[in-house]
């Protein structure tokens, strides 16, 4: 290789830094109109929760999953809601011989259970409340 072959190739950050400056300039631009969409929609009125959605969705989905998981006769899981003062009332319903199976030893799975539906509940901002029902 010859170094003439070396100096009649262009300068390649000659050529970089004009796009480079072109491409600053181009974010700044695109920057400045995030900024003018972000008002437009800064200026509705927030009306609160979805109306669409069904209130402690989440929490039921969750309970009815675990139980369902944990017991011999999933057909036989049952979840009634009840939305009262205290929160969401959550009433589990399983066979009589799968509720040992629900409570666990010294009742470590309903515990258990009762925690992760309290953390789903709050996702959806409302206190869930699991019972579970002979």
């Amino acid at each position: 290789m010859s170094d003439s072959s070396l100096t009649d190739e262009p300068d390649v950050v000659d050529e970089v830094a004009p796009i480079g400056n072109r491409l600053d300039e181009a974010a700044d631009l695109l920057d400045d109109e995030d900024d003018d969409l972000d008002e437009d929609f800064d200026d509705e009125p927030d009306d609160g929760p979805d109306p669409n959605r069904v209130v402690g969705a989440l929490p039921r989905g969750v309970l009815e999953y675990l139980a369902r998981s944990i017991v011999d006769d999933p057909d036989s899981v049952m979840v009634e809601v009840d939305d009262n003062r205290r929160g969401l009332m959550l009433r589990l319903h399983v066979a009589p011989g799968d509720m040992g199976r629900i409570i666990g030893r010294r009742g470590r799975v309903a515990q258990a259970i009762r925690t992760v539906v309290r953390a789903a509940g709050a996702r959806e901002g409302v206190e869930a409340i699991v019972d579970i029902v002979d």
